[in-house]
């Protein structure tokens, strides 16, 4: 698809907003995020989708989504994930908040494993998680989806809007969220969004 640079960092922002929060962006969002008018997102997404670049569900809010066939410049290396951010092994946080990239060659070349679209990755903080061998600076490597078994790590974004890095437990009275570390206590809720389970941990010495 031949798009120009500005088109190509909206596709990117839809991307990346999706992966992280499980929802698109609005126009609005996308004008703040890029410090344009809302008329030039309108216009950059119109063609866009003329070009088969972004899919729009009609009379429908936040339905903007990358088409299957399109390919980011950032896509092209296998070994390259989306770091979409911080999640809280301790006290939750705001799940994203820079968009950046983990490159596993820079990290293990030539050694480094391919991982998939449908793949990213979080920078750990806090220390609820080491009994799992997760510690505080460690990267997580997260698989997208929205279901989880019991006793699966998973990314679980609360009712609050904050995310955190927890074992997934649903009992018959909601969810538990366990740490890894008898300092902390469960996260007790209702129900909670999951964004993805943890599929590895990456450590730099």
């Amino acid at each position: 698809m031949n798009l120009t640079p500005k088109q190509l960092q909206i596709l990117t922002r839809v991307r990346d907003f999706r992966i992280a929060r499980g929802y698109s962006p609005t126009m609005q969002e996308l004008a703040d995020e890029l410090n344009v008018s809302k008329v030039t997102i309108f216009e950059h997404v119109e063609a866009l989708i003329r070009k088969g670049a972004l899919l729009r569900k009609p009379n429908k809010a936040r339905s903007l989504e990358v088409s299957p066939g399109a390919q980011l410049p950032d896509e092209a290396r296998s070994t390259r994930l989306p770091l979409v951010g911080s999640i809280a092994a301790g006290l939750p946080i705001e799940a994203v908040e820079d968009r950046q990239h983990l490159d596993l060659e820079d990290l293990f070349a030539p050694a480094a494993r391919s991982a998939t679209g449908d793949t990213f990755a979080l920078r750990v903080r806090g220390e609820s998680m080491i009994d799992e061998h997760i510690r505080d600076g460690d990267y997580v490597i997260v698989r997208k989806q929205s279901t989880a078994r019991n006793g699966e790590t998973v990314v679980a974004l609360l009712p609050n809007g904050e995310a955190t890095l927890k074992k997934f437990y649903r009992e018959k009275d909601g969810i538990r969220l366990q740490p890894a570390n008898a300092d902390f206590k469960p996260i007790l809720v209702p129900e909670c969004k999951i964004q993805g389970i943890v599929v590895g941990v990456i450590r730099r010495y």
